[in-house]
Order: structure tokens, then C-alpha cells, then sequence
């Protein structure tokens, strides 16, 4: 086989196939095999992924090929994340560390951050925003980096996703910028104040769970699961958002699938759910005076779930 495929394009096309074959998901940052098995191969030969198709030609050495094989075999065989496989993801047109300590960055707020949050900042000021459930801390750093002006905030519950959150800060080198909190939500952050908040909380049901394809085992299921409707932690960030926010502050929380069970437990509460260019993806918008406003309702329905 080593004899027959010799360029990158040859071993993406393999890998293309190869993953189709196998009926491999595709939901980590890719949605179709081609651009899977393009970030595979492009990954595992050092090269990045806007590299000119004149490149395509290139002809792979023989220890590259045997690990460019090894990897494609191993994301069929192990079902593997690509992410996972070579080490690292793109986000927001940033490069991340990627490994089993936190989710593969895959949040539709990357448009928001490349947008500029338009039109939602058009007429605000930030200062300082807020990571909340960082992960890899790819939100967090990618706010930073498109903000220099900005001071950012970033906090997980988990060390492991801390830890990786932190090389990535290094990676990215915004350290005198983005500060890594370890916290169970805003408890390690009370007494500071934010123009800005952004989660992508878990927020996947346990129903929901328990029917994921096999490449979401390799992810750590805390930051996945949250309760039977998946609005378990999104509950108690509405419920406390508010306390931390500046007075013009706003809130941004993607919920996914949660987002009709969200609707339907809180209708009063005026949630803006935000038009992404594939649609709505479950990601809301809310002021903080309309937090403060339906505070009662949304402290009723976090209480129930204590």
C-alpha cells in the first residue's frame, strides 16, 4: 500500500475513503470525511491547514506514510477523535492543543468571536470577560487574542482541563492577559466583576448520552452531561450570572438540543437566540437587567434541581 499512495492528496483521499467506509461520526470540528482526513494528514506532517493546493503533490518519506497510515487505521479502528490523534484542533483560526483532558474545541461561538460579537458589542465596552467552563480554554484565549485590549478570565472545575487550558494560554502566548481559574462555576471569581460572560456549559441529557457515536467516549463525560434535560449547570449560571456582571453586562450560553426545554421551563425569561450562518445553534443571548428582572423564576427552577 506504501507503494501506491505516495502525495498528500493521495492520503487524504485514502483516509476520505477509509472513513466513509467505516461509518466513522464526524462531529469534532469536521462534519464530512474529507476535511477529516485532510486535518488528519496535514496535522501529522507538520503542515498547516490553508497550505497551497500546489502542495498536494508532495510526496510523503517512508516513515511518514507508515505513520500517516497507522493514524487513519487507528481513527477507524479506536474511534478516535482526529483532534485526539495529532495532538491539536483549529478554533476561531487558532491553533489548540488538543488531548482526553478536555472536549475537542467545536463551539459554534467561534463565528461570535471572529465576528466580534456583532452587533451584540457594537455599543458596549469590555474590559474584562469571562471563559466560564473554559475546557481546553479555547474560547477564552481566541476572546483574547481578537481583543488585545481585553482581560480574560478563564475557569473549569476539572485540573485536567485546567492544566491543558494553561499550556494553551503559553501556546498562544496571551499569559499577561488570560488568568486560569480553578472553580465550580463562579465561585473561585465572587468579588470580581465582568462586561462579559461566555459558556459552553455541559449540556447534553444522560438520554442523549448514553446513544453518542463512540468517538464522544474518549471526551470526559463532565464536560458533556448535565442532568436528565441537560440544563442542569446552565440553570445555575442564570441563576448567579448576575451577581458578576457589570450593569450593562451580558450573558452568552450555548445549551445545543437543550435549547426548546430551556424555552419551555423559563417563557417568560426574553432570550435572544443567536442566528449563526448554518442557523440557530442553540447558543442565547441575555442582558443582565432581564436577568435581574426575572430573577425569581429562574432561582425557582435552579432550586428544583438542588
Amino acid at each position: 500500500m506504501t507503494a501506491e499512495l505516495a502525495t498528500i492528496i493521495d492520503f487524504i483521499r485514502y483516509g476520505a475513503s477509509r472513513f466513509s467506509a467505516a461509518g466513522l461520526t464526524f462531529g469534532h470540528s469536521h462534519d464530512n470525511p474529507i476535511d477529516e482526513a485532510t486535518h488528519l494528514v496535514l496535522a501529522s506532517l507538520h503542515l498547516p491547514p490553508d497550505i497551497p493546493p500546489a502542495y498536494g503533490a508532495g510526496r510523503l518519506t517512508t516513515e511518514e506514510r507508515a505513520n500517516v497510515l497507522a493514524l487513519i487505521e487507528r481513527r477507524v479502528s479506536e474511534r478516535l477523535p482526529v483532534a485526539y490523534l495529532v495532538g491539536e484542533t483549529w478554533f476561531a483560526g487558532l491553533k489548540f492543543k488538543s488531548d482526553r483532558r478536555a472536549l475537542v474545541p467545536r463551539s459554534p461561538i467561534a463565528e461570535l468571536i471572529e465576528s466580534g460579537f456583532a452587533p451584540w458589542l457594537d455599543e458596549r465596552h469590555v474590559e474584562r470577560a469571562l471563559d466560564l467552563c473554559t475546557g481546553s480554554g479555547c474560547i477564552g484565549i481566541a476572546m483574547a487574542e481578537y481583543n488585545p485590549d481585553w482581560r480574560v478570565d478563564i475557569v473549569d472545575i476539572s485540573d485536567d482541563a485546567l492544566a491543558l487550558a494553561r499550556e494553551n494560554i503559553v501556546f498562544q502566548h496571551v499569559e499577561s492577559r488570560v488568568e486560569a481559574v480553578k472553580s465550580d462555576l463562579f465561585a473561585g471569581v465572587r468579588g470580581r466583576k465582568y462586561d462579559l460572560i461566555v459558556s459552553n456549559p455541559p449540556y447534553v441529557t444522560e438520554d442523549e448520552y448514553t446513544a453518542l457515536p463512540g468517538e464522544y467516549a474518549h471526551e470526559p463525560k463532565l464536560g458533556l452531561t448535565s442532568g436528565q434535560d441537560g440544563l442542569d449547570i446552565c440553570l445555575r449560571i442564570l441563576d448567579e450570572a448576575a451577581d458578576l456582571l457589570t450593569d450593562d453586562g451580558l450573558l452568552i450560553v450555548e445549551v445545543g438540543e437543550s435549547e426548546h426545554a430551556l424555552a419551555a421551563l423559563l417563557p417568560e425569561v426574553p432570550f435572544v437566540w443567536i442566528e449563526f450562518k448554518v442557523g440557530q445553534m442553540g447558543v442565547f443571548a441575555l442582558e443582565r437587567r432581564d436577568l435581574v428582572e426575572h430573577k425569581a423564576a429562574i432561582h425557582a427552577a435552579a432550586a428544583a434541581r438542588r
